[in-house]
């Protein structure tokens, strides 16, 4: 069997070859490794931190960290003379990301638990010497009080003005509460009726909000009167999303822009037929040749976040605008 240091040339493909797959295997397989892993992956943290959490030898936890990083499970930074590590979570490859979910999620032990609580009382001395130092380069991934991003959209928002805003499948207004002081108008459309009546009673205070009866598949619109339109967790309802795109298109004036959110493609649709899915999600080809399609100029499409519960869902957003001369 190869050295472990070939790990660093596996590609991230969604298959692993027999040797790769042993490798990885057997890079898991080392209860230190495990630790530092299960540790990386709840914050980062520098050698010197690792070494006083295990109570293991420098040398030791660096040579696993070494390890670690050359199969791509690790990234670090520099800070001066300390270099932080963290679990690799962007761009660790596919299959040793699936074999650290069923290693570092589905195992209890005592061990791992108290180097947890350690790790914990040596991050909270280490906030009260210096928090701001400490998280530098990893501010989004740590909470402060007042520092959420619900908060930080709504002080984004302040700098947008829209102009006629159609959210499709708008549900019971959360979204047009948040756009209606920024645009001209804003009609929401869902084919619940129930749920429009909740809309219309959050909404009954902003005189620029409209309210729609209809399918995404077919808007209940005659021409262009839209400049911005919402598809926001809605296409995994859409038996035929290219169709849904069209419309899009069709309503749109010259210029306008549609926002899309959904999920990833995934293999859960015991977990999302609950809620009503009937597509397991899109991979990022797939959207953007149905954006295309109805005729779009892409200007951004691509997984924008991993969730951090299981099963992880995946979720991509994509815009794009219409052309001014069609």
């Amino acid at each position: 069997m190869p050295g472990l240091a070939t790990i660093s040339v596996y590609p991230d493909v969604r298959m692993a070859s027999l040797d790769h797959l042993a490798q990885l295997l057997h890079l898991l397989a080392d209860p230190t490794r495990v630790r530092l892993l299960a540790l990386l992956g709840s914050g980062e943290l520098t050698v010197a931190e690792l070494t006083a959490v295990t109570s293991l030898p420098q040398s030791r936890v660096s040579t696993h960290l070494g390890k670690l990083k050359e199969a791509g499970l690790l990234r670090d930074r520099k800070v001066g003379a300390s270099s932080f590590y963290a679990v690799n979570e962007a761009s660790m490859p596919k299959v040793a990301a699936r074999l650290w979910e069923i290693v570092g999620h589905e195992v209890e032990d005592e061990v791992l638990e108290a180097d947890q609580r350690r790790a914990i009382e040596l991050k909270a001395a280490r906030v009260n010497d210096s928090w701001l130092d400490a998280i530098a380069g990893e501010m989004e991934r740590h909470y402060s009080p007042g520092r959420t991003w619900e908060a930080t959209a709504q002080g984004l928002l302040g700098f947008i003005r829209l102009g006629d805003v159609l959210d499709v499948g708008s549900g019971d207004g959360a979204i047009a509460e948040l756009m209606a002081p920024r645009a001209a108008s804003v009609t929401c459309l869902d084919r619940h009726e129930r749920v429009l009546d909740a809309a219309k009673i959050r909404l009954k205070r902003l005189s620029n909000v409209h309210f729609a009866l209809g399918d995404m598949h077919e808007l209940p619109f005659q021409r262009p009167e839209f400049d911005a339109l919402l598809l926001f967790n809605v296409l995994t309802y859409a038996h035929q999303p290219e169709r849904v795109l069209a419309e899009a298109f069709r309503v749109l004036r010259p210029g306008g822009t549609v926002s899309i959110v959904t999920l990833h493609s995934h293999s859960h649709s015991d977990v999302t037929a609950a809620y009503g899915h009937v597509r397991p999600g899109f991979s990022v080809e797939d959207l953007g040749q149905i954006i295309a399609s109805a005729h779009f100029e892409t200007q951004s499409c691509g997984i924008a976040l991993r969730e951090r519960r299981k099963p992880y869902f995946e979720v991509l957003t994509a815009t794009a605008r219409k052309p001014i001369a069609e």
